[in-house]
């Protein structure tokens, strides 16, 4: 067979047929869980913004500096203006802390929300618990046990139980998250965050039997380490709401 058989002289438009090797895409969006300090604004005078936020930094800056929040407006005692709330969003920066969107809540959040450019994010906690529900149980059907979790957390990451309450029987280290809707247990030494009760559930508590937190919450409510008690620190301790006061004491 003689060369010009074996390959056509349109071979380029053969080599133009051959799909392209896939390109990876640009980008990937996706949904999850997010923790958002919330900053609940009583007055849009800066100048008082910025003098507590500073003092509220002050206590714990390796918590507070950079941290993203959002702005709470309900407790306004009227409908702010954009030029009001930039002025605070500028003083929420100064205080060190990166204002990222407003809280949904006041009818008003979400033309106000547009002007400034900022997202409405929904409510990280429900302003109230809701009547509890009396359903009737499958027997064949087994009601939701708790998430029970054996390995160390390392720093950097994060135990979520959905639903249910959660069980840690290792350490919990520096800069590791553990967060459930329920209750969390943790037999071993705290030294990340701890949620618990993270979609509102007020009744929700934090069982602990090394207590060396950098973060403590219950429905939102939370403590930082810098504003624990000396005595606690390091002890078998469990947190839980009364109202919207975080409470502490000592286990046994």
């Amino acid at each position: 067979m003689r060369p010009s058989e074996q390959f056509p002289s349109n071979s380029s438009a053969l080599l133009s047929k051959v799909p392209a090797a896939k390109e990876e895409p640009a980008l990937e969006i996706r949904f999850g869980p997010l923790d958002l300090a919330q900053v609940r604004i009583h007055s849009t005078d800066p100048g008082a913004v910025l003098d507590e936020l500073t003092g509220r930094v002050a206590t714990a800056p390796r918590f507070f500096q950079r941290t993203a929040v959002c702005l709470d407006l309900s407790k306004l005692d009227q409908e702010p203006g954009p030029e009001q709330i930039r002025a605070v969003i500028d003083a929420v920066r100064r205080a060190g802390m990166l204002p990222v969107g407003l809280v949904q809540g006041p009818a008003w959040a979400e033309a106000l929300a547009r002007a400034l450019d900022l997202p409405v994010l929904a409510q990280f906690r429900t302003p109230t618990k809701p009547p509890p529900v009396v359903q009737a149980v499958d027997p064949g059907e087994a009601a939701p046990t708790a998430l029970i979790h054996e390995s160390p957390v390392r720093s950097g990451q994060r135990i979520y139980a959905r639903q249910r309450d959660l069980i840690l029987t290792a350490t919990v280290g520096a800069g590791a998250e553990v967060m459930a809707d329920g209750c969390v247990h943790v037999y071993g030494a705290l030294r990340g965050r701890i949620m618990a009760g993270v979609h509102g559930d007020t009744a929700a508590r934090v069982f602990c039997q090394e207590f060396f937190p950098e973060l403590v919450s219950i429905a939102g409510v939370f403590r930082v380490f810098e504003t624990l008690p000396d005595d606690l620190i390091g002890k078998p301790v469990q947190a839980w709401l009364t109202g919207d006061v975080l409470k502490l004491a000592r286990i046994g």
